[in-house]
């Protein structure tokens, strides 16, 4: 067969079957639009075929599932736990006040008892001679809030004193007073404030050595 002879066996359409063809397809289309499509998708029946063939239907399937699909809103007002409130009565002494108090300020008055009767509790009487215009001092060793009773009385001439204490391994040389006179004798009790030595210093501005009897109950180590 010859290349001339193949050529000759290929069709070729014209210009006006093209067209046709074109118009025939857009049509086609068209038709498939209105008739299938838009019943379907969009319930869009303008020649009443959609229904009649059921395609309606699945219009409203598709709108159901969209719905089920949407994220339903809860009608459940979500709130914060609340922190409960405390009457201030109830609340620790460092809340009220702001700020922790000194530990000796948390005592209750079971706990001052106790300290008063304290398994170690002693008595002792002492006599201690004060030389003519010399001073001498008189110490206890006793811990943090527990409880003293003293007694003293000179044998007739009055002294100068100072009933002191001094905290425990303090470097500073603080002392604290709890009073400062002259007398011939005192009485009293005393609720050491801290841990360390308590006791008297007694000054003798006469010209003769004067004796103290000094008489002492509670849990305490004698200094000197």
């Amino acid at each position: 067969m010859t290349l001339s002879n193949a050529h000759q066996h290929i069709p070729v359409h014209s210009n006006k079957t093209l067209i046709k063809a074109s118009v025939t397809a857009t049509v086609m289309a068209i038709i498939i639009l209105v008739l299938i499509i838009l019943p379907a998708e969009y319930k869009v029946d303008p020649t009443g075929f959609g229904k009649a063939a059921g395609l309606t239907q699945l219009a409203d399937l598709s709108e159901a599932e969209l719905e089920v699909a949407e994220p339903v809103e809860s009608n459940v007002v979500k709130t914060q736990p609340q922190e409960k409130t405390v009457p201030l009565a109830e609340q620790p002494v460092e809340s009220r006040l702001g700020f922790a108090p000194p530990a000796a300020h948390l005592l209750t008055v079971e706990q001052i008892k106790a300290a008063r009767q304290t398994p170690g509790v002693r008595s002792d009487t002492i006599d201690i001679v004060i030389p003519a215009g010399k001073g001498l001092e008189y110490k206890l060793l006793i811990d943090a809030y527990v409880h003293l009773e003293y007694e003293w009385r000179t044998d007739g001439q009055p002294l100068y004193f100072d009933f002191h204490g001094e905290p425990q391994g303090d470097q500073s040389g603080y002392y604290e007073s709890f009073a400062i006179t002259t007398a011939t004798e005192m009485k009293g009790s005393l609720t050491a404030p801290f841990t360390g030595s308590h006791g008297w210093y007694w000054k003798n501005k006469s010209g003769t050595p004067v004796t103290v009897t000094l008489i002492t109950k509670g849990d305490y180590r004698i200094k000197g």
